[in-house]
């Protein structure tokens, strides 16, 4: 496929457009994404409408959760908030145009009378499409009935021939118009129809590109008409392939969190979130995969748009959140790790302030085995006072004769205690050395040390470890290791 987006047209404007009806899901998050990307590549603007016009569903609470998860992904917008509930006027000017250009009419037809002849269809196994009854009415009767205020809709009337457009990702897609039914765009009660609403505000906004889910489809064709009917030139349109779950079903609550804001409580990063939805869909080349977001801006062409559903792994998004972890620098790690800290009770603000040297040490220590910032914050509580819990697995393993390990234990803290540096190269001579003196290997000294130390059988480096903790609370967790196993032989 060639690069879609010509030097010719004018600057690229998009538009993320969700309707406020729930939180921002990751389908919602991944078109979002790629408008954003697609924007910044092409030195365009992606634009933010809020299509409210359902009332009945709309909710604040849905629209501020909406912008709070874009803003957490670092998804900005250009220009103002676009509310397309306050856009009625419009849409109802944009509808009567077309009558009066006759590229829609009036359709005085009941719901009753609708429903009855949908019946008539399906018994006799047909499909149902609108007659076009109201269509063939004499001017003077449907004056009549206007002035008379019997209730109608405004159906758009499909010309005859086929719609097709060139799409980024699916190329040519054509539909014969005889298979599209004249469609409302205005309903009784002067509201409009979705894909009226949708044709206008795109129109007024001067949307360029429109990039949304490959479940519009079957909507593009209808709009197409009606944007010629406006007078309008139709937007290049890229349709992004589903969301499955590892199933391969449709993403959705059952295949567990599907909003942006559950993952951002479960201590994931924003930049790991973006670079997992980049790769739902788009592919940026070669085997390349862990991107920042400048990476992801540089290399977004539509040439890597893909056309197949896109599987949503959850152990793939954890991995990924682990690469960002270990390659984000600290200073943008610390304040995002540090509240979760502050709520597990390990660190206040005091304690950053004063020992901000130790603890963004510390902080690059652990994230180098975490996926997540709440590993970060499990690995965290050996580093800091109060007991630590013994993992069961791990006393198996490595207290198996306890007497045996309270006594290593006893001449580990014993060595510990001297003058001598509190370094890591200072730590190892002087553990090294007591395992020689002892007659057995340093590994039999350095897995029962690890389990006192972090209560654990996996940990960063034994004497990273003793380094971070400081010699008063190595000490301390040696000596509370001793009296648990002297307490339990």
């Amino acid at each position: 496929m060639t690069e879609t987006t010509p030097s010719l047209r004018p600057r690229p404007r998009l538009r993320f457009a969700p309707s406020p009806t729930g939180s921002l899901h990751v389908g919602g998050a991944r078109t979002a994404l790629f408008n954003w990307l697609y924007a910044r590549h092409y030195d365009g603007d992606m634009l933010l409408r809020v299509e409210d016009t359902d009332k009945a569903r709309s909710t604040e609470e849905s629209t501020r959760a909406i912008f709070e998860g874009l803003l957490w992904l670092g998804l900005s917008w250009n220009e103002e908030v676009v509310y397309q509930g306050a856009n009625l006027e419009r849409h109802q000017r944009d509808a009567l145009a077309m009558l009066e250009t006759g590229a829609a009419y009036r359709c005085f037809c009941t719901p009753e009378e609708l429903e009855q002849r949908r019946s008539e269809a399906q018994a006799a196994r047909e499909s149902f499409k609108y007659d076009r009854r109201c269509d063939r009415l004499p001017a003077e009767e449907v004056a009549r009935r206007v002035a008379g205020g019997d209730p109608y809709v405004i159906r758009f009337r499909i010309p005859e021939g086929s719609t097709e457009w060139d799409d980024m990702v699916h190329e040519t897609i054509s539909f014969p118009n005889k298979d599209l039914d004249d469609f409302v765009i205005l309903r009784s009660n002067g509201t409009p129809i979705y894909n009226l609403a949708v044709v206008s505000d795109d129109i007024a906004m001067g949307i360029t590109v429109v990039m949304r889910g490959d479940d519009h489809i079957s909507n593009t064709p209808k709009q197409i008409l009606l944007y010629r009917a406006l007078g309008a030139e139709p937007p290049t349109f890229a349709h992004l392939p589903m969301i499955h779950g590892m199933d391969g079903k449709k993403l959705s609550k059952r295949h567990g969190a599907t909003a942006v804001g559950d993952y951002q409580h479960q201590g994931l990063l924003p930049g790991a979130m973006l670079n997992f939805l980049a790769l739902l869909g788009w592919s940026p080349g070669g085997d390349r995969e862990v991107m920042t977001m400048d990476e992801m801006i540089t290399l977004f062409t539509p040439d890597g748009l893909q056309r197949k559903a896109a599987i949503f792994d959850p152990k793939k998004l954890e991995w990924m959140n682990g690469q960002h972890l270990s390659r984000v620098p600290l200073a943008e790690l610390e304040p995002r790790v540090t509240p979760a800290m502050m709520e597990a009770g390990y660190v206040d603000e005091a304690i950053v302030d004063s020992r901000g040297e130790w603890y963004m040490s510390l902080l690059d220590l652990l994230r180098v085995r975490a996926r997540t910032i709440d590993d970060i914050v499990r690995q965290a509580g050996p580093y800091f006072p109060g007991t630590i819990e013994y993992d069961a697995e791990a006393v198996a393993n490595n207290w198996k004769e306890r007497s045996s390990a309270a006594d290593i234990l006893e001449a580990a803290k014993e060595a510990l205690a001297g003058d001598s540096a509190w370094d890591a190269g200072t730590l190892e001579a002087i553990l090294r050395g007591l395992a020689e003196s002892l007659g057995i290997s340093a590994g039999k000294i350095f897995q029962p040390l690890r389990v006192a130390l972090t209560g654990l059988t996996v940990s960063p480096g034994i004497f990273e470890v003793l380094v971070a903790q400081g010699r008063e609370l190595a000490l301390r967790r040696l000596s509370d290791a001793i009296g648990w196993l002297r307490r339990n032989p």
